[in-house]
């Protein structure tokens, strides 16, 4: 994302009233006008989320990212896919586990996920497969037991989501022909609660170029919001009730079991 739709974004933000502002993507620590995106995002919205994978937080070239983290009480959301090596490796490469201990350890030391701080760390871990994840709950109790008795890393809270057909897993399941029964294994989990919560009804997602979609798969695909494209310093109102979501068959994966929000 350049500077110049850095202050758009921003911009938008300060225009309209937020409860939380999401900075996301594949690797947001190596954008480089970073800590410009935080610190103008910082004081317009209640809750400030940064999304890594935490290899990118490793090194010393990016003390200066977590401690700017630490002075904004930004929300720290990981990819952490299990707390056994081996699948963990499988799904993110070999030795990511290692590595991504590694970091979460400068995390807590920095303060993150330590009770009483108030510096948000949170988990997030995606089943290995074509297989739906398993409860919250379930999984919180074992991340917690592991990643502490193991390796002394405490954190707030783990999310679990299904993985979304897009993609390499896409095109994974189909080169499988796993493609139609993973589909199928979305639908039958349908939970219409789950519908209730799904981020694209009270959320917009910006592209790093700056236009505006209604979730992040959407997005991925393509799809923008009200089917043309609109910049963010563009908008002048925010979508009203009832206005329409772009949907596709994907959109199955945040309907099943516990949903993805």
């Amino acid at each position: 994302m350049s500077r110049e739709t850095m202050e758009a974004v921003i911009s938008f933000a300060r225009r309209f009233p937020f409860q939380a502002i999401d900075i996301t993507g594949g690797a947001p620590e190596l954008v480089p006008d970073l800590p410009f995106l935080i610190e103008g995002l910082a004081p317009l919205a209640p809750r400030l989320i940064l999304r890594t994978n935490l290899s990118a937080l490793n090194g010393a070239a990016r003390e200066s990212l977590l401690a700017l983290c630490v002075a904004h009480r930004v929300v720290l959301i990981a990819s952490f896919p299990s707390t056994n090596p081996s699948q963990a490796d499988a799904q993110r490469g070999a030795g990511s586990t290692e590595a991504g201990i590694a970091v979460l350890k400068k995390l807590n030391a920095a303060g993150y996920g330590v009770e009483g701080t108030g510096l948000e760390l949170n988990l997030v871990s995606n089943p290995v497969g074509a297989f739906l994840p398993v409860s919250e709950e379930s999984a919180e109790r074992k991340f917690r037991t592991d990643l502490r008795r193991k390796w002394g890393v405490t954190f707030n809270h783990v999310y679990t989501f299904a993985n979304v057909p897009l993609g390499r897993f896409r095109t994974w399941l189909l080169r499988t022909g796993n493609y139609e029964r993973y589909l199928k294994m979305l639908t039958d989990r349908f939970n219409p609660i789950a519908v209730e919560r799904l981020m694209c009804r009270t959320l917009l997602s910006v592209s790093w170029d700056g236009y505006l979609y209604d979730c992040d798969f959407n997005l991925a695909v393509g799809r923008p919001a009200r089917d043309h494209k609109v910049h963010v310093s563009e908008v002048r109102e925010l979508p009203g009730p009832g206005a329409p979501i772009a949907v596709g068959e994907y959109c199955y994966a945040c309907t099943a079991g516990s949903g993805f929000t």
